[in-house]
């Protein structure tokens, strides 16, 4: 990584793992919540023509593969991914994983950092989703803090159309980023999901924050 820290892939059999260091990022033993994150905010855009999602971080593709699986065929997906052996990785050992997603029209890769999409962005995008730390803290590196604070909060409401969705997903809850948000001006629905698609395995959290479509001047 750029700050020095590991990155990791890790296979057993069919089965793979990314790790940081020593911490588990992801796994595809557990993906139900990584793909909630897409087919919930899609609930929240249906109706929108020619829907426009930025969604912060690859890993190994869950969250996309959901989004392409529910999005009309107008839909634009714009996906960052910083690392790119992580993308390496999807075409090589987990191109069967991967299934092509990767190579959909609707789908753009940019190599680079999903703040700064966002910054750069003004009333761009109808959702943002964020799966790059396994929480609200810059896990997988420091300067991801950014986007969790309350700059990179009104960042990221800047960067979306009135009405449009931001959608963060995290592995535990955090009352301070809520607050966050909702005094940035967001209306904030937390929702757990649980990680594995048989209701076993862990709590995760995911927060939908919706920019008012009109909002007080």
């Amino acid at each position: 990584m750029p700050d020095g820290a590991l990155l990791r892939l890790v296979q057993c059999g069919e089965a793979f793992t990314i790790l940081l260091d020593r911490t588990e990022l992801m796994s595809t033993r557990a993906s139900a919540s990584e793909e909630a994150l897409a087919t919930l905010t899609y609930e929240r855009l249906v109706g929108r023509p020619a829907p426009d999602l930025l969604i912060g971080g690859y890993g190994m593709g869950y969250t996309l593969r959901a989004a392409l699986a529910v999005l009309p065929a107008d839909a634009t997906i714009t996906l960052a991914e910083l690392v790119p052996e992580v993308i390496e990785w999807a075409r090589g050992p987990m191109d069967k994983l991967t299934a092509g997603c990767l190579d959909d029209p609707r789908v753009q890769l940019v190599a680079d950092d999903v703040a700064m999409l966002i910054d750069a962005a003004r009333a761009g995008y109808d959702a943002i989703l964020l799966d790059v730390d396994n929480g609200p803290e810059g896990i997988t590196r420091r300067i991801n803090d950014h986007l969790y604070t309350d700059d990179g909060v009104m960042a990221a409401k800047r960067a979306l159309k009135p009405g449009g969705v931001l959608a963060v997903w995290s592995a535990w809850p955090d009352r301070e980023f809520t607050t966050r948000l909702v005094e940035a001006g967001f209306r904030v629905t937390e929702t757990v999901v649980k990680e594995q698609a048989d209701g076993a395995g862990d709590n995760h959290l995911i927060w939908f924050a919706e920019r008012p479509r009109r909002e007080k001047v």
